[in-house]
């Protein structure tokens, strides 16, 4: 059994085959489901998902890219709903900042405040948090341990393999592990997978994003986490049940699927 911790069903590309795509998930063990709030656009049609189907939840929250979207969100409304179990995705990311060097460090000052803003959420609801960093690992932990964040914890949602971040472990903090682990490339988070306290492993797919080998060009869907299970298990020496008891266990600790 599998949960899956971050898979965007409320994208349209699941549209026309939802229920299709919802048994395959099924069929291939998938226990419970995560929605991540990353623009307040799609925040409706998560709730409507979430309340059709029993094992299905979600988070509110804003992308870094969606930051400006920051004051549309009803965070209080959505926060209250019983299947909203996050914050998030929330966090830095400074892959495509653009302009001179003041405005660079503008956006990133923004970004800042904008996650600063959805910790002291995640707190005030005291749920944890969903984050997203990219290129931006050295600022996103400071700000963390600056905000204390390790009073809700989280998860380094698609964790970059980055070795600053493993420290966050002590914080409450679990690692997301997904289809780039399937990729010829990914020797980075090869290499470091096994440093990874097995007691703060997840799996998630970012799907439609991130699609794992063999599928890797195409359409991610829940029912692939398979061949992420697969390849955790291979890397670390360890049965396939092993790491599908380890990370169920681990997310129903992070979060509160009721």
């Amino acid at each position: 059994m599998i949960i899956d911790t971050h898979v965007h069903l409320d994208d349209e590309r699941y549209r026309d085959d939802f229920d299709e795509m919802m048994a395959r998930a099924e069929e291939a063990g998938v226990l419970a489901h995560l929605i991540p709030g990353a623009h307040p656009g799609t925040l409706p049609r998560a709730v409507e998902i979430c309340e059709k189907y029993d094992h299905v939840y979600f988070a509110v929250g804003v992308h870094p890219y969606d930051m400006e979207t920051i004051d549309s969100v009803d965070f209080e409304s959505f926060a209250g709903h019983p299947k909203c179990v996050a914050i998030g995705e929330c966090g830095l990311d400074y892959f495509r900042l653009e302009g001179s060097d003041e405005e660079k460090e503008a956006e990133k000052r923004r970004q800042k405040e904008v996650f600063r803003h959805q910790i002291r959420l995640g707190k005030r609801f005291k749920k944890p948090l969903i984050v997203h960093i990219r290129d931006a690992s050295h600022d996103a932990k400071t700000v963390l341990l600056e905000e204390e964040a390790s009073e809700v914890g989280g998860v380094l949602h698609c964790y970059n393999a980055d070795d600053e971040l493993l420290s966050l472990a002590k914080q409450g903090f679990y690692f997301g592990i997904g289809g780039v682990i399937t990729f010829q490339n990914a020797k980075k988070l090869v290499n470091i997978l096994p440093k990874i306290p097995r007691d703060k492993l997840l799996i998630e797919t970012d799907a439609p994003y991130l699609t794992p080998h063999p599928h890797r060009g195409g359409r991610n869907e829940p029912s692939y986490t398979r061949y992420i299970v697969d390849k955790v298990a291979d890397l670390l020496n360890i049965s396939v049940h092993e790491v599908e008891s380890i990370t169920t266990s681990n997310a129903k600790k992070l979060f509160d699927f009721g």
